[in-house]
Parts: structure tokens; C-alpha cells; sequence
């Protein structure tokens, strides 16, 4: 216990790859603020609180998905495969797909900005609802796919043709949501369990490669929400006409 303590704080060379990371943007607002910007003092003040702040957590939440995250992750998947029926992990999936994107910050401002860019007709728990249950599903196609070892074409290609077709069929605003919440989902938190999971899931079964059927989840991550928002414009798009 000791040892995993010391391990979790020791995080400098986490912390040297944030402010690698976060430098050229805090540069280049240094130059526009000289340059062009003249934003009052207390507006900086508050910049650079939050810059200490968002460097201090970023590193934090490396550090865990490092030593835990990614760890737990990739032994759940190793036990996973030594259930009696591998059939029960397509439902563990959805649940794991479900929870993990109701815990995604990423989602959550995406959910909050819809509800406030829209009046109030598109609520903040029904984007986030909507958005789970879609990820959900679409992990669990993603744990069918590495218990029947099927390619992954046969998802992806038939789920961005329906895609293609439903914008036909759904309004411009709800296309710009899809998309947009096609790359908010797939966050650090989605990713990172996922992710660790499916590869210990992979590597764990026999005559499954981890690099062929491990990866490839996220892209249906991606493609969920997508699926997911444009049916909801389909749907209203449908109303509305009536």
C-alpha cells in the first residue's frame, strides 16, 4: 500500500509533460495580450489561477489513469474472460460504455452548452441520457466484436452510410451536435477505461490478437453519439412535419 502511495505522488515526469504541453499555449496568449488583447488585470489574475489550476489536475489525472486506471482496467478484462458465458460481457460492456460517459466531464459541458445554445428546449440530462445510452450500445457491439472476433468493417462502414443518409432527414443543428459529441465522448475518461479493458480482454482470450481486436472500440465510441443525436433531429425533424 506504501508502495502504490509513493508511486501515485511521485509524478514529475508526469507533471514535466503537461507544462511541455500547456507552455506554447500560455506563449502565445502572452504574446496577444502584449500585442493586441490589453485585457484588464484581474482578467490575467484569473488566467493564471486557472492555468495552475487546470496543470496541477491534468497531471493528477495522468498520474491515476497511469498507476490505476490503466492497471484495473486491463486486469478486469483478463477476468472477464474466465466467466462461465463470454455472452454476459456484451451486457457488462453497455453498462461500462453507459457509466463511463455519464462520468465524462467533456460530455457533461457538451450537454450543458446544447441546453443553454438552444433555450431550454433540448434539456442537459436528456442530451447526456441520450449520449450514454448510445455509447453503451455501441461498446457492447464492440465486446461482440472481440468474443466472435468479426471485422470491425461491419460496423463502422454500415454505421457511417446510416449516418450519411440520416442527414438527409435531420436538421443542421443537430448534425453540428452529433459531431461534435462524437469527439467529446471519446475523453479521458471513455478512453482510458475502455480502452484498458478491450486490450486485456483481447489478450486474455485464446486466438484473439490484442492489436487486431483490442483496438478499434473507441472508433465505435466515436461513432455512437454521432448515431445517437441525429436519430433524436430524425425523430423531431418527423414531429415537427406532422
Amino acid at each position: 500500500m506504501t508502495a502504490l502511495i509513493l508511486e501515485f505522488l511521485d509524478f514529475r515526469h508526469v507533471l514535466f509533460e503537461v507544462l511541455v504541453a500547456i507552455t506554447p499555449l500560455l506563449l502565445f496568449f502572452i504574446f496577444f495580450q502584449l500585442a493586441y488583447l490589453k485585457l484588464p488585470r484581474h482578467y490575467v489574475i484569473n488566467l493564471v489561477k486557472g492555468i495552475v489550476l487546470a496543470v496541477v489536475g491534468l497531471s493528477l489525472f495522468l498520474q491515476g489513469v497511469k498507476v490505476g486506471f490503466l492497471p484495473v482496467g486491463s486486469e478486469m478484462g483478463e477476468i472477464m474472460t474466465g466467466l462461465g458465458s463470454l455472452w454476459i460481457l456484451i451486457p457488462v460492456g453497455f453498462a461500462l460504455g453507459l457509466v463511463a460517459t455519464i462520468a465524462e466531464p467533456a460530455v457533461r459541458i457538451l450537454c450543458y452548452n446544447v441546453e443553454k445554445a438552444s433555450a431550454g428546449s433540448l434539456r442537459q440530462m436528456f442530451m447526456l441520457v441520450t449520449l450514454s445510452l448510445g455509447v453503451g450500445i455501441f461498446v457492447a457491439l464492440g465486446m461482440g466484436k472481440i468474443i466472435f472476433g468479426f471485422s470491425i468493417y461491419y460496423i463502422l462502414i454500415p454505421g457511417y452510410l446510416l449516418a450519411l443518409i440520416m442527414m438527409r432527414f435531420c436538421e443542421q443543428s443537430f448534425i453540428s451536435i452529433a459531431f461534435d459529441a462524437g469527439g467529446v465522448a471519446t475523453g479521458p475518461m471513455t478512453v482510458t477505461f475502455v480502452m484498458a479493458i478491450a486490450l486485456g480482454l483481447a489478450e486474455a482470450m485464446e486466438g484473439r490478437s490484442a492489436v487486431q481486436d483490442g483496438f478499434g472500440l473507441i472508433a465505435l465510441v466515436a461513432l455512437a453519439p454521432i448515431l445517437s443525436v441525429m436519430t433524436v433531429g430524425v425523430v423531431l425533424n418527423i414531429k415537427r412535419r406532422r
